[in-house]
């Protein structure tokens, strides 16, 4: 098992660098339950930096199948209002907010797609307001995962449960920089790679990118005014955080009506405990209007159908191959880690602070420069070594982005 001290290593750094705790601030815990030993550690180091209250949002996989199983419809449908208040009341107050996900991928694999829909519908809705807190970067959040027994087993079948733990620790511990001797130091370098990274594409201030590799001919127009983000983030406080540990992309976001082509997935999406695997998707003016998948076809339907904007592209990440997710070998069935493997794009509601002024936009202004909205947003991964991309300026120059799922420009600033 992970020694004791390695995960107060891990914990730390979620809270120095993931939500970059301060003191008399409060923080809000989403963990599974079956990770409540890690979970303690990281609420009493938070403690000892000087945090005014911990609330923990505790997790458990078993009784939420129970209920997908045996509650009535009206319920699946519905959403607790003292949930609302209570997560409206942490972020008014400007809480961080930390996610340790750590689902197991076949969950709900057995229960009706449309039950799930409406659960996920009925919390999209319902969490509306405190989305806009972490989406608009208003407070600091961060997303981290630890292995739990299912999850690990997922990813390897042929071990133990106790083993695959370990495995699944050993494989995140690496991946997350956990294992050097100053992973604080570590990620402030690792910031800095992608902060040249964005720098450079955000000089180049392409009109549009497109995809192109085995089942992807995708043409992807870039709203004006965009902004190529990556690694730590700013909150309105002026606190710098991290969204995503592991994270190795850099990204942007696609002008709402101005996607065209076909574009197939390279890793299975695990959407809600369902998973979705080798699909495709057509667009045209932005709108899906096509696809299919091999395993999961009806839950990726009622993806599509969650609003009117979960048919169109909040999201463009790019991922060089050579990314340690990707050179891990492992397929994780989890999206914080798939999508740091892989270029990826995302269904549903944008960021709105990807374009110029566009956290102070109200929905009109927001639809007018092509920024897309929706109760949904789900990544889904489009990258591997075969994937090329090319940029297009203002000007109709075109140039080499991606070649062979690598970067083709100067990104380190040499």
């Amino acid at each position: 098992m992970v020694s004791q001290q390695t995960q107060e290593k891990y914990a730390e750094l979620a809270l120095r660098t993931g939500v970059n705790l301060q003191k008399n601030q409060a923080l809000m815990i989403n963990a599974p339950i079956e990770g409540a030993d890690f979970t303690r550690i990281v609420a009493r180091k938070a403690y000892e930096m000087g945090a005014k209250n911990v609330h923990i949002n505790w997790v458990d996989d078993e009784l939420a199948l129970l209920k997908y199983e045996n509650a009535p419809d009206e319920v699946i449908a519905s959403f607790p209002e003292w949930k609302v208040q209570l997560h409206d009341s942490f972020a008014e107050d400007g809480a961080a907010v930390l996610n340790i996900r750590s689902t197991n991928p076949d969950l709900l694999k057995d229960i009706d797609p449309e039950r799930v829909a409406k659960a996920n519908k009925a919390a999209a809705e319902a969490m509306k307001n405190f989305r806009k807190y972490t989406m608009n970067d208003k407070i600091p959040w961060s997303i981290i995962s630890i292995p739990t027994g299912d999850w690990a087993q997922k990813i390897f079948p042929d071990k133990s449960r106790e083993d695959a733990i370990e495995s699944l620790w050993d494989a995140i511990v690496k991946i997350v920089r956990v294992d050097q001797e100053d992973p604080i130091a570590a990620w402030k370098s690792h910031n800095e790679t992608l902060r040249t990274a964005r720098e450079v594409l955000n000089e180049k201030k392409y009109k549009k990118l497109i995809f192109k590799a085995p089942g992807t001919d995708l043409e992807l127009e870039l709203p004006e005014g965009h902004i190529w983000k990556g690694g730590s983030a700013e909150a309105e406080t002026g606190v710098t955080f991290n969204p995503n540990m592991p994270t190795e992309e850099v990204f942007s976001l696609p002008h709402k009506y101005g996607v065209n082509g076909t574009v197939s997935s390279t890793k299975p999406l695990n959407y809600g405990g369902s998973l979705i695997d080798n699909f495709s998707l057509t667009f045209k003016d932005g709108k899906v209007v096509d696809f299919k998948a091999e395993q999961g076809e009806e839950t990726l339907r009622h993806l599509l159908d969650s609003d009117e904007g979960a048919k169109r592209l909040g999201e463009v990440a790019l991922v060089p191959d050579e990314s340690p997710v990707s050179q891990s070998g492992l397929i994780f069935y989890n999206t914080l880690f798939d999508e740091n493997a892989s270029c990826h794009i995302a269904l549903g509601k944008a960021y709105p602070t990807n374009v110029e002024g566009g956290a102070g936009m109200n929905d009109e202004q927001l639809d007018q420069h092509g920024i897309n909205d929706s109760l949904t947003h789900v990544d889904f991964m489009i990258g591997s070594n075969q994937l090329d991309i090319d940029g297009i300026k203002a000007d109709g120059t075109e140039e080499a982005v991606f070649r062979k799922g690598t970067w083709a420009l100067d990104v380190k600033g040499n």
